[in-house]
């Protein structure tokens, strides 16, 4: 799953993450001629025109905590017209932002972004309605899980006295200021699964949805201490790294082939950092100088879930302008989709929208044009079957008019199912 404010724990994250990629921006370059034939008709038969919907912190909903359940619903409510407005067809509504729920879960507490208190009941089932009014909107649904996030404080106290997590204390890592579960332990990812899939067995969802919080990003100076669970577990790898990405790739290849055995049809989708490898690192890795990279840093070979079709839509956050010199827009995109060719892995591509005329971001998205000019340029990729748009607070206030800019040069029908 960037960024000034990404997904509010998510918030500062990326924003962080990507400063970390240096060095300066090209500034943006003229607008290309009249988008309209890069989708001004009615969408194509599975284009994704999506939006995250982040609660994580109130990042995006409810806008507070504590309103009122029918305050809150309607807030929910005016998000989805809003994705209607702007002639979307998918919300990815964040239901598991730190390990607690936006449903009546048996597993874990209701979450502290509702009524302000983990563990509180908000009065009404927010995941329920959110399904049956989106489609009821012809939108699709994807349930946004975190797996391994707890809580943005090393506090267990602060949590709901019957959270998991303090039931379990040998599951759980404090690091960076924030604590986690850990992936190296199969108890705790059996735990997480179930979790997760009690949501797809209550609920007709139209995807499962992860973002790019694995491991955590790398902070300096400080180390993972998962220690005592690589003795235990890690005999067969050669080494830490190779280990923590077996964790990994178990949790995707079991979390898919539940998904299919309990909702036939539901799909399973991630949304990692942009960056798989650099060039630099690896010859098959992409054209950039990232400060990240996800097989290295966050132990997710998200390229290799492509390639052997673990997931059937991959989301890479390009959250970086063209001609961004460390992380180019148009590099990358054209990178992701030699990747998924020939596979049975759809791409869709993570649009930073809450950049735009941001002033801290470089000159290229001071442009209201700027990601109109990326899906322009991705009429040019077909393995790029749609954009999903980081989120949902800037789509509804659209400051500088460049949301409203891409759905009048590209969205000018409506547009029918991604899947």
């Amino acid at each position: 799953m960037g960024r000034v404010s990404r997904r509010a724990f998510a918030a500062a994250a990326l924003s962080a993450v990507t400063m970390m990629t240096t060095t300066s921006a090209v500034p943006g370059r003229p607008t290309p001629g009249p988008a309209g034939a890069a989708g001004g008709g009615g969408a194509a038969a599975g284009e994704m025109r999506g939006v995250w919907l982040a609660t994580v912190a109130n990042r995006d909903w409810p806008s507070r905590a504590g309103l009122s359940a029918a305050a809150q619903r309607a807030e929910l409510i005016a998000h989805l017209d809003t994705a209607v407005r702007n002639r979307l067809n998918t919300v990815i509504l964040q239901v598991r932002p730190t390990a607690d729920a936006l449903w009546p879960s048996p597993y874990e507490p209701w979450s502290a972004c509702l009524t302000g208190t983990q563990g509180a009941d908000p009065g009404w089932d927010p995941l329920g309605t959110a399904v049956t009014e989106a489609h009821a909107r012809g939108l699709e649904l994807h349930a946004w899980f975190n797996p391994y996030r707890i809580a943005a404080h090393t506090d267990p106290a602060r949590l709901a006295a019957t959270h998991p997590a303090r039931e379990n204390p040998g599951w759980v890592v404090p690091y960076g200021g924030k604590l986690y579960y850990n992936p190296g332990l199969p108890e705790v990812r059996a735990f997480v699964e179930d979790a997760m899939l009690d949501a797809v067995r209550r609920y007709p969802v139209d995807a499962v949805h992860f973002d790019d919080y694995f491991y955590p990003y790398p902070v300096a100076g400080q180390t993972f201490d998962d220690d005592a669970a690589y003795d235990a577990h890690g005999g067969a790898f050669p080494d830490l790294a190779a280990w923590r990405r077996d964790n990994i790739d178990r949790l995707v290849r079991e979390t898919a082939a539940r998904i299919k055995e309990i909702r036939p049809g539901t799909r399973f989708g991630i949304s990692p950092f942009g960056v798989w490898r650099n060039a630099g690192t690896d010859p098959l890795g992409s054209d950039t100088r990232a400060g990240v990279q996800t097989y290295d840093d966050l132990h997710a070979d998200t390229r290799r879930w492509v390639r052997e079709n673990w997931i059937d839509y991959i989301c890479p956050q390009l959250y970086w302008n063209i001609g961004f010199a460390a992380a180019d827009y148009a590099k990358l995109l054209p990178w992701w989709s030699a990747v998924v060719e020939g596979s049975g892995t759809e791409l869709y591509v993570g649009e930073a929208l809450y950049k735009a005329g941001d002033p801290a971001q470089p000159a290229a998205w001071q442009d209201p044009a700027e990601l109109s000019r990326h899906l322009t340029l991705a009429t040019s990729y077909p393995q790029a079957r749609g954009h999903v748009f980081f989120a949902a607070r800037e789509a509804s206030a659209d400051p500088t008019g460049a949301m409203a800019r891409v759905v009048a040069d590209h969205y000018g029908g409506s547009a029918p199912s991604p899947a």
